[in-house]
């Protein structure tokens, strides 16, 4: 008697949302003393890692992934390339916590769980035909980092794209090589500043809002996004609304403490949202009230 075939229905089977699919670690680049990039490829077997792989190379620019070290636990990484064509997963992350410095000693070929994407995305789509105005300060250029890909990637569908990064010092400004190659495209305008320079520092000095009024942009046809920390986020909001942007033109990523990403642990809670399911990404007008208050 002949066998049947048996064939998969890919959109027959929902992964479990709380089980990492499997992940072969590709490279490993430090960017700095305490941040490092690590590159991913699928390498789970069965139908449930094939479906969630799929998903997760399909994220959107500002989501993030849950990354699962064996025998330590996860932590949330956000996405800081999205795939391309070999199918290669990138996060960038700083070793400040006992997940994230075991993650720091990864070799290629160790094998690391991802759960995810998991979150909003930035509002790519929606700034088509717009100037976009970035700023990042220290590693939130990690999770700024494929918008910026995705815009220069489709460079006529866009007006004016500025860029203002912030770092503490020289050596803790990430993405070194990339930042090179952006100040060298056409249409791109591109600052860095440091809040302690260095003898060899050539460029700006000073916190990364005090470039801010010396940008050019539409105010009436731009759409900002902003990654940091939330003191920067607050002032770089003020200066922007200055410049005339309205509060739903500005979009914001927040990081609050997320275990499971789902929405059932609340350790993400944020006044009525939950980060991981209703951010990171957040249009400044839907949390004015929140960002303002301390101990939120």
């Amino acid at each position: 008697m002949i066998m049947e075939e048996i064939k998969y229905n890919p959109e027959a089977v929902k992964p479990d949302p709380m089980v990492p699919a499997i992940y072969r670690v590709e490279s490993f680049v430090n960017e700095t003393a305490d941040t490092f990039t690590v590159t991913l490829s699928p390498s789970g077997t069965t139908v449930a890692d094939w479906v969630a792989n799929q998903k997760q190379l399909d994220a959107a620019p500002g989501q993030f992934n849950m990354l699962y070290v064996f025998g330590m636990g996860e932590v949330p990484v956000s996405i800081s390339a999205g795939a391309d064509k070999n199918r290669l997963l990138t996060h960038t992350t700083r070793a400040v916590g006992a997940i994230t410095k075991a993650m720091s000693v990864l070799n290629v070929g160790d094998m690391v769980g991802v759960r995810g994407p998991f979150g909003s995305s930035w509002p790519v789509a929606g700034a088509k035909g717009k100037d976009v105005v970035l700023v990042a300060g220290g590693i939130g250029l990690a999770p700024l980092r494929p918008v910026i890909l995705a815009l220069l990637a489709r460079r006529s569908d866009f007006g004016r794209v500025v860029i203002l990064y912030g770092a503490r010092t020289p050596k803790d400004i990430i993405f070194s090589e990339d930042l090179k190659a952006w100040k060298k495209q056409p249409g791109v305008d591109l600052y860095i500043t440091v809040d302690r320079g260095t003898k060899a520092w050539r460029g700006s000095v000073g916190v990364v809002t005090r470039l801010i009024p010396q940008i050019i942009f539409d105010p009436a046809n731009t759409v900002a996004m902003l990654c940091g920390p939330e003191i920067m986020m607050h002032f770089t909001i003020d200066a922007l609304q200055k410049r005339g942007l309205s509060g739903n033109s500005i979009y914001v990523s927040m990081e609050r403490n997320m275990k499971c990403a789902v929405g059932l642990c609340g350790h993400c809670q944020f006044g009525q949202h939950f980060i991981c399911k209703d951010g990171p990404v957040f249009t400044y007008d839907k949390i004015a009230g929140l960002l303002r208050k301390p101990e939120i």
